[in-house]
């Protein structure tokens, strides 16, 4: 069996890549990496490095266009500012109704569905993601829940002619339990990034560095971002 990752360089897609190469073993793991349009290229660059250090395949494909019509803070067209708070700070303004302003417009159901078309071309069976619960609480990436992925993994899998499926390890599981499993199979850490700023070092503002920070607290051991 193959499988493709779809892998942004960041914490989460990282170990999910981890868990692929060790149930399939590396010559049957293709990583895939999505441009959006992003304000910077890290998490890209280090997808190259996780994937080089897996020794996988590593494709790329280019989205932008489909959002240049989106005013999330996250890419380069923005006239929003990245909230320097915490998913909890944002998600209280919003009252839980609507997605934080971080949140790129049905991203993850344009990238499985790219990754469709991609992983049944490649002879892949399965389609690994890294969405996790702390991001579809309280509605902040809705097209991280359960209920999203149980729906993409029906679409996936009726629109393959039952080929392809999806597996997301971690839709019900917190961002600190996706880095014990990451520790204890020996992810790279150091070689990821997952700040929305593109600076020399994580600016420790932004919601997804504050999550991922608390992560590694919550393990008892520093960001290796960090050292």
């Amino acid at each position: 069996m193959k499988a493709l990752v779809l892998a942004s360089g960041g914490v989460d897609s990282s170990t999910a890549l981890g868990l692929a190469v060790q149930k399939y073993g590396k010559d049957d793991v293709i990583a895939l990496s999505v441009s959006y349009g992003q304000k910077h290229d890290k998490e890209l660059q280090a997808a190259i490095r996780v994937s080089a250090y897996y020794q996988v395949e590593h494709l790329f494909l280019d989205l932008a266009k489909i959002f240049q019509y989106s005013n999330c803070s996250l890419l380069k067209q923005s006239t929003e500012a990245i909230p320097a708070e915490s998913y909890a700070a944002q998600i209280e303004k919003t009252g839980g109704q609507t997605p934080v302003s971080t949140y790129v417009p049905f991203r993850n159901g344009l990238f499985l569905s790219s990754a469709a078309s991609i992983a049944l071309s490649k002879g892949c069976e399965v389609i690994y993601y890294g969405a996790h619960a702390d991001d579809a609480a309280g509605f902040a990436y809705p097209d991280c829940s359960p209920v999203f992925n149980a729906a993409m993994n029906e679409a996936i899998w009726q629109g393959s002619g039952h080929q392809l499926r999806i597996e997301a390890p971690f839709v019900d599981r917190s961002k600190a339990a996706i880095v014990q499993t990451g520790l204890a199979i020996g992810v790279p850490y150091e070689l990821t990034w997952s700040c929305y700023e593109g600076g020399d070092r994580p600016c420790g503002r932004c919601g997804t560095c504050r999550d991922r920070q608390a992560a590694f607290r919550a393990n008892g051991v520093d960001d290796p971002a960090l050292s």
